[in-house]
């Protein structure tokens, strides 16, 4: 199931899923997945509303979901190099370190994200 026209806003779903592991988007959380969307859309709009905006889209979608939208997502954008997904990966870790704790819910997020990026490289 892939529901992103662009790489740069399904990362930008990651980044959502990532922070709302723990069941709420806290605002450093939001801070740090700000810093980073300037990377992704560095000349797009105002990265609050957009990130708003994405969130609320994240929530309507059935917990069960994230984990095939986000396999399905990576295998639609295969052409993405191994390296660039590990640094998904990596600003996933600053997101969740964001609030200063990481939740187990936050662990097992990352850790299931790292699992279907190391089964697509293979």
């Amino acid at each position: 199931m892939v529901i992103h026209k662009t790489f740069s806003d399904f990362v930008l779903y990651l980044y959502i899923h990532i922070a709302y592991a723990d069941g709420e988007l806290h605002a450093d959380e939001a801070r740090v997945i700000h810093e980073k969307m300037n990377r992704h859309f560095p000349i797009e709009g105002d990265h609050a509303v957009r990130l708003e905006q994405l969130a609320k889209e994240y929530l309507k979608i059935d917990k069960g979901q994230h984990h095939q939208v986000i396999r399905s997502s990576f295998q639609h954008f295969d052409h993405i190099k191994f390296s660039q997904r590990y640094k998904i990966y990596a600003d996933m870790y600053d997101i969740i370190h964001a609030d200063g704790k990481v939740e187990e819910s936050e662990t097992k997020a990352v850790n299931e994200l790292k699992e279907i990026i190391d089964l697509l490289n293979n």
